[in-house]
């Protein structure tokens, strides 16, 4: 049963889980307009499908922001209901562009407890797996653990998706 989402919700689960379209659903049980906050960056022919797919499924109600490093001033900045997707996209930029992790973490807790509508953030669990061949994947994988570790602390809600049936990790 879908719920509105609480004061911050965290959805993770893996690829092509239905991650994003339950993020939505849960954003969507309140009032327009909505904030969508994107992490993509349109580095190829395929990631900008990928782009357009999703921006084509979601209705006449959303806002959508490119915010492919600034995340939590783009929180900070909202006044409404927020969807930020994805975590994982936007770790994957600071790490590229060798920004703090560990400050840019913190500055986004700090703004989403400051949020004043509801917050769902969505991210892919990429801890499942194998152990990465390569330093870059590992820190990505630790890094995104860690990340996805301290929001669901401060989440009202954990939801885990698999095969686009959400799972309650962390209940209201």
């Amino acid at each position: 049963m879908l719920q509105a989402a609480s004061r911050m919700t965290l959805v993770l689960g893996g690829a092509r889980s239905g991650k994003s379209a339950y993020a939505e659903a849960l954003i969507e049980a309140h009032p327009a307009p909505w904030l969508y906050l994107a992490t993509a960056q349109a580095w190829d022919d395929e990631m900008r499908e990928r782009i357009a797919l999703h921006r084509a499924r979601r209705s006449g109600g959303w806002i959508t922001r490119d915010v492919p490093m600034d995340l939590p001033a783009a929180v900070a900045e909202a006044n409404g209901p927020v969807l930020v997707d994805c975590l994982t996209l936007w770790l994957t930029n600071l790490i590229l562009a060798e920004a703090d992790v560990a400050a840019a973490g913190a500055a986004l807790l700090a703004a989403c407890a400051a949020a004043p509508g509801p917050v769902v953030l969505v991210g892919n669990e990429v801890g499942l797996g194998i152990v990465p061949d390569n330093a870059l994947a590992r820190r990505f994988r630790d890094e995104a653990g860690r990340l996805h570790q301290r929001l669901a602390a401060e989440a009202d809600r954990v939801v885990f998706m698999v095969a686009g049936l959400p799972m309650t990790v962390k209940p209201c």
